[in-house]
């Protein structure tokens, strides 16, 4: 094994494209918030934080995961050999260390957040992740609270509120899928995840009824003034592309989650729509 190749494990490990995401996502709950041009340094702390922690807790899962993996995902770092199990662990703890750093320089509120998503990062494959409905719950907690995060750190928490659910319900779906997905891998290994817990067709019944929830819910900020008309014009398309993501679920889970995660990127461009309005006006 090389150095080279070694490095990009290392890489594969972070998930980069999940790391810009939640990056995003933080960068996001502080404009959202408005306190990107008042803080950019505290702005730039939380996203850099973000991005290391996110990191760090792919990286610590797949070190977990290494015999899931080897059914499910064959093709990954660890399984593959393109890193040993023990350089994922080390790197995991570095970059977790980078992101501990970071987030000391923020205030209380977002320090506190960032601690409980450290711990949860950490313990989520070894504790949470078996439990039929409680680590898809984790999880969508973690990417709702990228915008708490964010918006914490210039000091303006209840901004992002609304975004934290909204994205979390979302994301709670889109989890619930994926365990449909995996659900043979999960399985032989002895997991107890929601599809196993109550079968597939229930569980995708779930999602979509939670997704509904999370479409009725969206026009939440217009209702109450914090976005005009501009927000309502991105939000809809995105509650569409949900709905039809969940209804393509029931006979394609990996599509159907693909498609789920576009609509959760778009739902998040009707905040930013919504956000520039009101400052652009």
């Amino acid at each position: 094994m090389t150095m080279r190749e070694t490095g990009r494990g290392a890489l594969e490990l972070t998930r980069p494209l999940n790391v810009v995401a939640a990056s995003v996502l933080t960068f996001i709950g502080a404009f959202v918030a408005g306190g990107v041009a008042d803080a950019p340094t505290q702005v730039a702390a939380a996203v850099g934080a973000t991005a290391l922690a996110v990191g760090a807790g792919n990286a610590i899962n797949d070190y977990f995961d290494r015999e899931i993996d080897r059914i499910n995902q064959p093709q990954r770092a660890i399984p593959r050999g393109a890193i040993s199990p023990r350089g994922a662990l080390v790197f995991s703890i570095a970059l977790f260390l980078g992101a501990v750093a970071l987030a000391l320089t923020l205030p209380a509120t977002a320090i506190t957040i960032a601690a409980i998503n450290l711990v949860a990062l950490v313990t989520y494959t070894e504790y949470f992740k078996g439990l039929p409905g409680v680590g898809n719950a984790l999880v969508a907690y973690l990417v709702g609270s990228t915008f708490l995060f964010g918006a914490a750190a210039v000091g303006d928490l209840w901004t992002a509120f609304v975004l934290f659910v909204l994205a979390a319900i979302a994301t709670l779906t889109r989890e619930i899928i994926k365990d449909v997905e995996d659900i043979e891998g999960d399985r032989e290994e002895g997991l107890n995840t929601l599809p196993i817990a109550i079968g597939k067709r229930r569980s995708v019944q779930l999602a979509a009824g939670l997704l509904v929830v999370a479409v009725l819910a969206s026009p939440l900020p217009y209702l109450r003034g914090d976005f005009g008309v501009v927000y309502l014009l991105v939000v809809i398309p995105a509650d569409l592309v949900m709905l039809y993501a969940a209804v393509e679920s029931f006979d394609d889970p990996t599509a159907g989650q693909s498609h789920l995660k576009y609509g959760m990127f778009l739902a998040a461009a009707a905040f930013i729509a919504g956000r520039a309005a009101i400052t652009l006006g």
